[in-house]
């Protein structure tokens, strides 16, 4: 049945590979208190490159391995919610270091769930014919607005990037099925980031407005964490007329194994159904979902015809999911 396929895979994370132990050196955490509540061993940060120099090089890395040329695409999605500027966007920075000189570009703002909405942005795109071939990447710089005097947050964040091609295909199901949703409502006291303030000459500053670093409430996120990736699950099977036995793997955003390990206790479903490598890379938000389904390309764990189903949660509050054959 034709569809949208992913046709390249690639992923780019800074060398600088950052330890508990070090986090330990400048707050008030130890390597086990973190491993403890979060699994997360390491964490990746950048030495001075920018969101679009990462996302460059893992859409580099995609692009070789679908054998696609840069003049190819003609549309790229960027997610992030640390770009470089306002303007231009990142997708445009990355448009022009790569050459891809026949593309539309732009960014989307979707916190840990970027990857998903760019991929089911693309999807439409493709299926309707009004583009070929697409250039989805996630990209984030979080240490430029972690708090590192906070142990509760500092802990959690990494750098990095990932990034797909896609294309419409005669050939095989691709991406199946997709939802997607949000809810605003409980955004701002969950967790936010990067609120400036309003300072105009017809306006009084906003002294409220305390710093851009990231704040979240952790209980609210976990609760709502683990009750929307069973959510999407069971969403994704219910469209497809699918059952659990028939998934390979669940790829979900990297964020804290807890909220995995409760996820796979709701789904009824065991942990090595779950492909994790937060323990490596911490939360990366935008680009946790599409690094890992690079790590999984390159172990030579996806085969043509296996059925993945990629769930992601983030800010806003945000959600997606995707159920594909790859």
């Amino acid at each position: 049945m034709p569809g949208v396929r992913i046709v390249g895979i690639g992923h780019y994370s800074p060398d600088n590979c950052i330890s508990n132990d070090y986090l330990a050196s400048i707050v008030d955490t130890s390597d086990e208190w973190i491993v403890k509540r979060t699994g997360i061993k390491t964490r990746n940060l950048s030495q001075g490159e920018g969101s679009s120099e990462l996302g460059a090089k893992a859409a580099l890395n995609a692009l070789k391995n679908s054998g696609c040329s840069p003049e190819e695409i003609d549309l790229i999605i960027v997610a992030t919610t640390t770009p470089d500027s306002f303007t231009p966007s990142s997708a445009c920075r990355i448009q022009g270091m790569l050459g891809c000189i026949n593309a539309a570009a732009f960014d989307i703002s979707a916190a840990c769930s970027g990857f998903l909405y760019s991929l089911i942005i693309a999807n439409n795109f493709l299926k309707q014919g009004e583009r070929k071939k697409a250039l989805l990447i996630g990209t984030e710089v979080l240490s430029r607005i972690v708090d590192w005097s906070d142990r509760n947050t500092c802990i959690l964040f990494g750098d990095g990037a990932g990034a797909a091609v896609v294309e419409f295909s005669e050939e095989g199901n691709g991406i199946m099925e997709t939802c997607f949703g949000s809810d605003g409502s409980l955004g701002d006291q969950s967790l936010r980031a990067g609120r400036f303030k309003v300072v105009n000459p017809i306006c009084k500053v906003d002294d409220s407005v305390e710093n851009n670093y990231i704040s979240m409430d952790g209980k609210a996120i976990f609760k709502f964490a683990v009750s929307i990736i069973p959510k999407i699950v069971e969403e994704l099977l219910e469209k497809s007329n699918l059952d659990i036995s028939d998934i390979k793997y669940i790829v979900p955003h990297q964020a804290n194994m807890r909220i995995i390990k409760d996820s796979a206790r709701r789904l009824h479903v065991e942990m090595d159904k779950f492909f994790i490598n937060l323990d490596k890379y911490g939360n990366t938000s935008a680009a946790s979902i599409p690094i890992a389904l690079s790590e999984m390309s390159d172990q030579g764990l996806l085969q043509r015809g296996d059925k993945i189903i990629v769930a992601g949660f983030g800010g806003g509050l945000t959600w997606g999911g995707a159920l594909i054959e790859w």
